[in-house]
């Protein structure tokens, strides 16, 4: 086994670890017990059985479970085979396991899930060795590819996250942090010819602030954009000429001036394409590419006759179906430079490996026994406002004011508010007449009145939130028309949607604005404070004939999102009477409709209650 690094290394930005903090009864309910088991080593042989009893140490407190566990060695009906202890009809404890396609696992199991410290091995020679955690690589481990390729480092769910080291096969190497199975953070890459560069980078890419230098001596120390110098940064050559101002691929954004040394052989001019040259030959090796993970690999057994009678809560990582056979196709997680990545059918894969779901269903139903299910798609929501519309031109007047409120030219905004920009009275009246005027854009909807509320409040939230004000403009007042929500709430208030389902805009009454503004300056203070705050994003707030407040839509996600639920952490009433054919991807359930347990890694946890 390899030497566990420190854990306490790795700050998780994103939950995929499975951990969960509850009451024992739940836990025992959920078959969701999460934490190291502790077995006495068998010393039988073939035939001869052993009473062990199982410790099961959970993160938060010591709870035994006694149970009858036995050394056995089984040759299952499809050809498996599996050598080690058994308990209740599950891999429990210490045990080896073959399957027929030659993957091979040997190491520590928990109700038929590899748990603990093992070691897995694929056919091509690759091997990964470390921890597991519900089947997934998850830890401190290292993975050893059939080309060579090596990491050490930290996992979560299958994915390099955290803190690692990676050796490739053509003798390069990378030192840092990675996220969600690419480089992300701070680290360092060194190729083979010794050239190395050292800093930032994002999804795999150098991205931000760092330093390169060339074997010859020569540097480059600041701004990039992937892969590439973008930004204000400093060429040092090695005879102590520099090259100093902005960089870009786009000669029409290059402005720099470069100043020779008295040892240099240009006294004039240098050109910096040469830089971007020889960084095109500064190629980021993808790393091997692995074609199945140890948490798709099935038992071929089957629950027992006790076992199948009792009613399992599906968790999130699929507990409930452990041992049903789900054809999930191959998955390459290992390759980042692959562009297929984060395509859809990538990100949906990944979602049912996640939610433990096959990918080849789509009927949608609630069972406690069998896995959740991806439901069927649902049309797209809303009724697009078009011409005709009762709202036409509402929408009109509100794409038109937007684009004059967030057009308009103002001051640099400073996230240093005062107090006076949070007073309810900070508003800025406009007119629109049809023939436009001297501060509007003539237009062909009838003469409205449009009205800013602490605009400059705004403004800064929009900075905070590092939203683009083209980007913002192009979303809401773009040429694509907004959509119409009915409510989902009792609020009776209406909603709309962008067309690319970034923004929400909902309509609120007088005296909601009047609490709203009320509000907003701990509102303020308190995202500023958080920056990874889950409490949702305002972005503007308007009025034109109706008062209404701009919003980042909560439901949009990279990830495919198979049920929506409305908790209120109520029971009376919290629940939705649809029948069975009319639930889809679209319909918004209830408390009493959510019948399967969420698991934080723990720090996030924590993060989370913090």
């Amino acid at each position: 086994m390899m030497n566990m690094l420190n854990k306490e290394n790795s700050t998780v930005s994103r939950a995929w670890e499975a951990t969960l903090r509850k009451t024992h009864a739940a836990k025992k309910r959920a078959n969701s017990i999460f934490g190291t088991i502790a077995l006495a080593n068998a010393t039988a042989t073939n035939t001869t059985t052993t009473t062990t009893t199982n410790a099961v140490e959970d993160n938060d407190k010591n709870c035994t479970i006694s149970e009858a566990a036995y050394f056995t060695e089984k040759i299952l009906p499809n050809g498996e085979y599996y050598k080690g202890q058994w308990c209740d009809n599950f891999p429990e404890g210490q045990g080896k396991y073959y399957w027929i396609d030659g993957c091979m696992y040997v190491g520590e199991w928990h109700k038929g899930k590899t748990m603990g410290r093992g070691r897995f091995r694929w056919p091509s020679g690759a091997t990964y060795e470390g921890e597991f955690k519900s089947g997934y690589m998850d830890g401190t481990g290292t993975y050893v590819g059939s080309n060579g390729d090596t990491y050490k480092g930290q996992w979560v769910m299958n994915l390099k996250h955290g803190n690692g080291i990676e050796y490739y096969a053509n003798g390069d190497s990378y030192e840092g942090e990675w996220r969600r199975g690419l480089r992300y953070g701070i680290g360092k890459y060194q190729w083979h010819n010794k050239n190395h560069y050292d800093g930032e980078w994002k999804n795999g890419v150098i991205h931000g602030s760092g330093c390169f230098i060339w074997i010859n001596g020569d540097q480059y120390d600041g701004c990039w954009e992937d892969g590439m110098p973008k930004g204000n940064g400093t060429y040092q050559l090695s005879d102590g000429s520099f090259y100093v101002g902005y960089w870009s691929k786009e000669e029409n954004e290059q402005n720099g001036t470069y100043h020779p040394s008295e040892s240099s052989s240009n006294d004039v001019e240098w050109d910096p394409k040469i830089v971007y040259d020889q960084l095109a030959d500064c190629k980021i090796s993808p790393g091997e590419k692995v074609p199945i993970l140890p948490s798709q690999k099935r038992l071929a057994i089957s629950y027992s006759s006790n076992n199948a009678e009792k009613s399992r809560r599906p968790s999130i990582d699929g507990r409930g179906s452990l041992v049903l056979e789900r054809p999930f196709d191959k998955m390459n997680l290992w390759d980042e430079n692959d562009n297929d990545f984060n395509s859809f059918e990538m990100s949906r894969q990944l979602d049912c490996e996640f939610y433990g779901v096959n990918p080849a269903e789509s009927n949608y139903k609630f069972n406690p026994v069998l896995p959740l299910k991806v439901p069927k798609p649902g049309n797209r929501q809303g009724e697009t406002i078009s011409v005709g519309h009762k709202n036409y031109e509402l929408m009109l007047n509100l794409q038109l004011g937007i684009r004059h409120s967030v057009g308009r030219p103002a001051p640099p905004t400073s996230l240093d508010l005062k107090a006076s920009a949070f007073d309810p009275k900070k508003k800025i009246w406009t007119r629109f007449p049809p023939e436009g005027s001297k501060y509007t854009p003539p237009h062909q909807s009838c003469e409205f009145k449009w009205k800013d509320y602490t605009p400059v409040v705004f403004r800064s939230l929009r900075k905070l939130f590092k939203v683009d004000p083209a980007d913002y403009m192009l979303s809401i007042c773009g040429n694509d028309a907004l959509r119409e929500l009915s409510s989902p709430g009792k609020s009776g208030s209406f909603f709309y949607l962008t067309d690319d389902d970034i923004y929400m805009i909902k309509t609120m009454k007088k005296a909601e604005v009047k609490v709203f503004l009320k509000m907003l300056a701990a509102y303020y203070n308190h995202v500023r404070s958080f920056e990874n705050s889950l409490v949702i994003k305002y972005y503007g707030l308007h009025c034109v004939k109706v008062r209404f407040v701009i919003m980042g839509n909560l439901l949009r996600s990279e990830y495919t999102i198979h049920t929506r639920f409305d908790l209120k952490g109520s029971s009376l009433g919290r629940v939705t009477n649809k029948p069975e054919s009319e639930i889809n991807s679209t319909t918004i359930l209830k408390d009493l409709d959510l019948n399967f347990i969420f698991k934080l890694q723990k720090a996030w946890f924590h993060k989370f209650c913090w």
